[in-house]
């Protein structure tokens, strides 16, 4: 307890480095992944906005940017962050740039599949009342999937947690550097297991939040 007491302030700066993180990583899954994956459905076949075109881009970059190993994909992207941030490493923020590209990717298809998942009587009724696309996503898509995208943004939200412990490798720091850091390599392996427990309690408290949330606006 004494040596976990002798470390709180770097562990207390790391959970603070990887909300860094995570704020950007979901601000970035509502903003830019909920759209996304909305025009993923809606111009999917046999939808109100059917354009093969333009669904196979947006699938094509969504199925590269999930399917490339994230440890590569935050290597691959150090020149592109420099040269927009002014420094790609030492930095919570320049390490969020991979974690919201990933965010985005990984969000749009949980949204994409929320909605498929949507009854098509749903649909049926929109178009039977004269809805226009924007009044069918927002009155009648987003109402119906609420709990589904809610569910979805959590499962996103916990795999998040676990790209940010990649993040000390280009200086980001956060939790999961604090473990390799100062536990791992320094094997002391009370100050990495205590991080480890931090870790799982933080996915176990988002998990039961998110459940919790998802289950209140269920009104199916």
């Amino acid at each position: 307890m004494e040596r976990v007491i002798e470390y709180a302030p770097r562990l207390f700066e790391s959970l603070y480095e990887t909300g860094i993180m995570m704020a950007f990583a979901m601000v970035a899954a509502i903003l830019l992944g909920l759209p996304l994956g909305t025009l993923l459905f809606l111009t999917s076949r046999n939808k109100p906005m059917e354009n093969k075109f333009l669904y196979q881009v947006a699938s094509i970059f969504v199925n590269i940017v999930r399917s490339f190993p994230f440890l590569l994909l935050v290597v691959v992207m150090q020149p592109l962050i420099r040269f927009f941030y002014g420094r790609a490493t030492g930095d919570p923020v320049a390490a969020s740039f991979p974690m919201m590209l990933i965010a985005i990717a990984l969000y749009a298809r949980f949204v994409e599949q929320s909605l498929h998942d949507v009854p098509k009587g749903v649909m049926e009724t929109a178009e039977s009342m004269g809805a226009t696309t924007t009044q069918l996503v927002w009155k009648f898509l987003y109402v119906e999937a609420r709990s589904s995208l809610i569910i979805g943004f959590t499962t996103a939200f916990v795999s998040f947690i676990s790209y940010s412990t990649i993040m000390g490798v280009v200086g980001g720091g956060g939790i999961g550097d604090f473990a390799i850091r100062y536990g791992y390599q320094r094997y002391e392996t009370d100050i990495m297991y205590t991080a480890i427990v931090v870790i799982i309690i933080f996915v176990i408290l988002a998990q039961w939040f998110g459940l919790r949330i998802a289950r209140k606006l269920d009104k199916r």
